[in-house]
């Protein structure tokens, strides 16, 4: 039961939580749709693996089933990767880049400050530009924030994972911008 109340209709996590306050919830899911889907040399597929990743990490189960299901259905390789990452990222057959990529944003998980000289030129040495280190951590950070809003907030969680499919499918199609309009 959320820790406020909710009209009734609104979908489950996050998206619920932005359509009821959609003036906070808008540069929200505008910052989403930037980080995952916007211009980047990562994959969308990636991007979403990042932000299941950094979720499970902050143990936000609706953040973690939706995002991984996002990157599964943007994935060649399916779920079978994003389980492989989630159950050891440090075994999981990533790109090298993807991987330095993955250690900075474990990093800001604990903390920003957490984010050494050392991961920041691993990463550079398997081809990460500014962008892409900034934007690792930037969706580290911002889904962090999301994790304890979701969870913070109490807000409603499908437990099962099957309720996540449509809802992947759907921002898959339509995007995050819409998210806090109800569209």
């Amino acid at each position: 039961m959320p820790h406020v109340t909710m009209p009734q209709g609104l979908p489950p996590g996050t998206p619920g939580l932005m359509m009821y306050r959609p003036e906070t919830g808008r540069p929200i899911s505008q910052l989403v749709e930037v980080l995952m889907r916007g211009p980047s040399s990562l994959s969308r597929s990636d991007r979403e693996m990042m932000a299941a990743y950094v979720s499970q990490l902050n143990d936000c189960a609706f953040c973690v089933n939706t995002h991984s299901e996002i990157s599964a259905q943007q994935s060649p390789d399916g779920r079978a990767l994003v389980d492989k990452v989630l159950a050891d990222v440090k075994s999981a057959p990533l790109s090298p880049k993807l991987r330095a990529l993955m250690n900075i944003a474990e990093a800001v998980v604990v903390s920003g400050k957490n984010v050494t000289p050392e991961l920041v030129e691993a990463a550079r040495k398997e081809g990460a530009d500014d962008t892409d280190i900034h934007d690792a951590v930037l969706t580290s950070a911002a889904f962090c924030m999301f994790n304890r809003y979701c969870d913070g907030m109490d807000a409603v969680v499908p437990e099962d994972p099957q309720a996540y499919v449509g809802m992947a499918a759907m921002l898959i199609r339509e995007g995050y911008s819409t998210c806090a309009d109800g569209h």
